[in-house]
């Protein structure tokens, strides 16, 4: 991320990537493969610690942040995570939290926050065709699906996202509610998990409702935000570091006595290569600072990085993997395990195609 970082916000960026070498390298990652958490709930806790969970949710509730701006600190350890591929459920918990710390109920907060802030609990971000209707005024009935649903399979909780009568409203669900059925899907990412939240004529008290009923776009279209600013980031981490593989492996192989670095026809796809990057990273920092600050434009900026970094992040990694020849197509080589990564932040929280259509409509709606 192109931002100007604090001596604070230097030194825990350095802190998360040598935690991450540390407690998760790649050989890690791979070995994490067949885990049904695709992570280690002790890594999760000590990440918790460095303060990964804590940056979106109000001091009073036990939260804080380094900068004041807690969005622009989590971006730091997401981008972190990209460049190492690590697991870890750090979007859905923090727009969990982030979400129950601004418009959560005294009880909810205090049952629910100090487990995320601890990193003993994971709360998942349900949203899908799922519908809400109302029992006399006597709570809710859940009844649909929602997918992919990030961490569905290891949350305890589950921040529902449904239509009503009334319009948007938003339910906090224990996963071990009669009807609530979290079913585990594969995926193309080693170590990020995603099921099926089914919700079979699911009966709620008034007191899951978080925020209010009929008034949660404004919550919905927050959490969008974050969880895309929070993806964009890891994404850009992982091509960044995608992209110095692939210049030190040009430079240090050689064809015909020469470096390969040096042939006139891979400098300009290199040069290609590095012009996506840095719009990405610019792209990026515009959306984060934009949710960071509250801005007007923020939803528009936030689409517009979505629909420039998911299609440019895998066309740079796929060019990397022709760059490294025969080997970058082998899974003893760690290419392919970036590649997943971003394949799969492409596809999720929004595609590239419906993002730029949100820009589209925000444009054309602006005009009219």
């Amino acid at each position: 991320m192109e931002l100007d970082l604090t001596d604070d916000q230097a030194f825990f960026q350095e802190t998360t990537r040598k935690f991450l070498a540390a407690e998760c390298p790649i050989t890690t990652v791979r070995a994490l493969e067949h885990e049904p958490a695709g992570f280690s709930a002790d890594y999760w806790r000590q990440g918790a610690e460095l303060g990964w969970t804590s940056m979106l949710v109000a001091v009073p509730d036990g939260g804080g942040s380094l900068s004041g701006h807690g969005l622009l600190d989590l971006v730091l350890v997401a981008e972190e995570m990209g460049r190492a591929v690590a697991p870890g459920p750090l979007v859905p918990v923090s727009v969990v939290a982030s979400t129950l710390s601004r418009s959560g109920t005294a009880e909810q907060r205090s049952e629910i926050l100090p487990g995320l802030l601890t990193g003993e609990r994971v709360a998942a971000w349900a949203t899908g065709a799922v519908r809400a209707t109302a029992r006399g005024g006597d709570g809710f009935t859940l009844s649909g699906e929602a997918a992919p649903v990030e961490a569905g399979a290891q949350a305890s909780h589950l921040l529902v996202s449904a239509e009503s009568s009334d319009g948007p409203v938003q339910l906090l669900v224990p996963v071990d509610t009669p009807g609530v059925t979290c079913t585990p899907r594969g995926g193309l990412d080693l170590v990020r998990r995603f099921a099926e939240a089914r919700f079979d004529e699911v009966t709620l008290p008034a007191s899951a409702v978080v925020g209010s009923v009929g008034g949660a776009a404004e919550d919905i279209e927050r959490q969008l935000q974050i969880a895309v600013v929070l993806q964009c980031a890891e994404t850009c981490g992982a091509i960044d570091h995608i992209f110095e593989m692939t210049l030190e492996y040009l430079s240090d192989r050689y064809s015909f006595g020469r470096p390969l670095a040096s042939y006139q026809a891979l400098k300009h796809r290199v040069a290609d290569d590095k012009m996506w990057l840095e719009a990405c990273h610019g792209t990026a920092t515009a959306a984060a600072k934009a949710v960071a600050a509250q801005a007007s434009n923020a939803g528009e900026l936030v689409s517009a990085a979505k629909a420039w970094i998911g299609p440019h992040a895998t066309e740079l990694i796929q060019d990397a993997v022709q760059l490294h020849g025969g080997i970058g197509v082998t899974w003893e080589h760690d290419l392919h395990l970036y590649l997943r990564r971003a394949t799969v932040n492409r596809a999720t929280y929004g595609t590239p195609e419906e993002h730029a259509e949100r820009v589209a409509t925000r444009i054309l709606g602006a005009a009219s």
